[in-house]
């Protein structure tokens, strides 16, 4: 087998998923993580057709310093009715001063016919003059075939002269698309071993994920002698997506012994990930293969009792091997072994304290009657935790009283003014603070009222916020729950409150957050 090609075209067919604007910035910051992963090729986007993309080439000539992977430029075959030394887009991938080009064409006969309004002929010849001029400056050139299965399908033989002509011109690879996203595995596979029969030609697969089979297809089309995958990290793509880099190279090494990346590049999987959400703004997805908070996190009572006993067993993978790690998560289907294996987690040996496993799952079960949820707040289980193993150790402060007023000047914005009451370091503390909304006003007057006793709160921050009305059948009466995340600039932790009031939640999980920040730096209580 010819060495794998893993191919990033996250900055160009990524970039068009709904609602994600990537500035010439974000781009070269995010090839820089793609070249730290491991890929082999990132394809930069589309010079001379976008403003935008022809900057990036530009800046990326002085500004991208990649050890790993090579730099590709996007583009289409000439225009009908000229040639590829006339064609200004042509030109333009030429002085986007990158070795590698991938041109896309038409493989489909009435895309060519009603899309391109072109003759079949004419189209052969746009691929052949383009690949050739391009090779001749110098070019490696890969050929996106559009729309490939969709055209093998309609036109075996038309499709298959697309391949041929490309090979033939000197194109190195031939990558088909799945461009609708509509294949199944075993039609690709059978696809796949037909064209590499019938051309001889070096083979890709471009994968999207309408069937919800992107990645499937991608490792299937390897399967059937494919040398070159392509999609994008986290799966971004319009519609519903491309296929998610990582999850196929992770299925081609791990599970089929094909060397797609470094085992070290790989182990970076997670962070790099996560560090691309953060750019994108998208969130990350917390199901996603291998990478996601979830992927291997445990609930069950069961799983959690074998896992106590070997973590494999309920593993397909060591979570390391992608720079995760395995998680249990606490709720009313908790036993014995899913508290001792949270505590664990956060470095507590509870294996002969009996009393404090079974007091925490007592409590952890009563309220989740009462509409609390700890799958996504690990950190105030962590604060129960060590709370029953020492009472009184997650006590930073006490709170006299806390309230909020909020005026409205009719149609205005509402102004909202939170007071509270606390004592910390021996001394009492009365705090008052302004915000957008209640809560706001809430997060900042108990950070006036910690600063003197704990100025390390001013590491803390509130980075996202989220409510849910439990029975809303009660309407206003219902119960709410909160959920809050914070960060220290350098990991982030979720806390929960539950109350009648959306106040009172928030005053919990907000409070819960504040003391898990401090525990976590290290700051003894005052």
């Amino acid at each position: 087998m010819e060495a794998l090609h893993v191919y990033d075209t996250t900055l160009r067919d990524g970039a068009q998923q709904e609602g994600l604007n990537l500035s010439v910035s974000d781009k070269l910051a995010i090839a820089g993580l793609l070249d730290e992963l491991g890929v082999d090729f990132i394809e930069g986007g589309w010079p001379g057709a976008n403003p935008k993309d022809t900057e990036f080439f530009e800046r990326a000539r002085t500004e991208l310093h990649l050890r790993h992977a090579t730099l590709a430029a996007f583009g289409a075959t000439r225009r009908a009715g000229s040639s590829a030394g006339e064609d200004p887009l042509v030109a333009a991938l030429v002085d986007a001063g990158t070795s590698v080009v991938c041109l896309v064409a038409k493989s489909h006969v009435r895309h060519v016919e009603q899309a391109l309004r072109t003759t079949l002929d004419e189209n052969l010849a746009m691929v052949r003059d383009t690949v050739s001029h391009l090779v001749a400056a110098g070019k490696r050139v890969f050929l996106d075939a559009e729309h490939f299965f969709d055209g093998w399908h309609l036109d075996r033989d038309y499709a298959l002269s697309v391949v041929r002509t490309a090979h033939e011109a000197g194109a190195e690879v031939v990558v088909l698309c799945d461009t609708n996203g509509g294949m199944l595995p075993h039609v690709v596979e059978e696809v796949v071993a037909d064209v590499i029969a019938a051309t001889g030609a070096r083979v890709g697969a471009h994968c999207h994920n309408d069937t919800g089979c992107a990645v499937a297809n991608s490792v299937a089309a390897v399967r059937a002698g494919a040398t070159h995958v392509q999609g994008t990290l986290n799966g971004y793509g319009e519609r519903t997506g491309n296929a998610d880099l990582v999850t196929v190279a992770a299925n081609l090494q791990f599970k089929l012994g094909l060397p797609a990346m470094a085992d070290e590049s790989l182990r970076k999987a997670m962070h790099i990930a996560h560090a691309i959400s953060e750019i994108t703004n998208v969130p990350a997805y917390s199901r996603q293969p291998y990478v996601g908070a979830s992927a291997f996190a445990h609930k069950a009572g069961l799983h959690a009792s074998a896992l106590k006993v070997d973590p494999d067993l309920y593993q397909h993978l060591d979570p390391s091997l992608v720079g995760n790690g395995m998680r249990t998560l606490v709720s009313d289907m908790a036993g014995r072994a899913s508290i001792e294996l949270k505590a664990k987690e956060s470095g507590l040996d509870l294996s002969d304290r009996p009393d404090v496993v079974a007091a925490v799952l007592a409590e952890v079960k009563e309220l989740e009657q009462r509409g609390w949820t700890f799958d996504a707040a690990d950190a105030t289980v962590e604060l129960m935790v060590r709370e029953a193993l020492e009472p009184g150790s997650t006590r930073y402060f006490e709170v006299e009283s806390w309230r909020v007023m909020t005026d409205s000047s009719g149609e205005g914005d509402a102004a909202s003014e939170a007071t509270v009451k606390l004592v910390a370091d021996g001394a009492r503390h009365l705090a008052v603070g302004e915000g957008n909304g209640p809560v706001n006003a809430l997060d900042h007057a108990i950070r006036e009222g910690l600063a003197k006793a704990y100025p390390e709160i001013e590491k803390l921050e509130l980075i996202d916020f989220k409510v849910r009305i439990l029975d809303a059948s009660h309407g206003t009466d219902a119960v709410t729950r909160v959920l809050i995340e914070m960060s220290d600039g350098e990991t982030s932790w979720d806390t929960i409150g539950v109350a009648g009031s959306i106040l009172a939640a928030s005053w919990r999980a907000l409070t819960d957050g504040i003391v898990y920040g401090l525990m976590r730096q290290g700051v003894p209580r005052r």
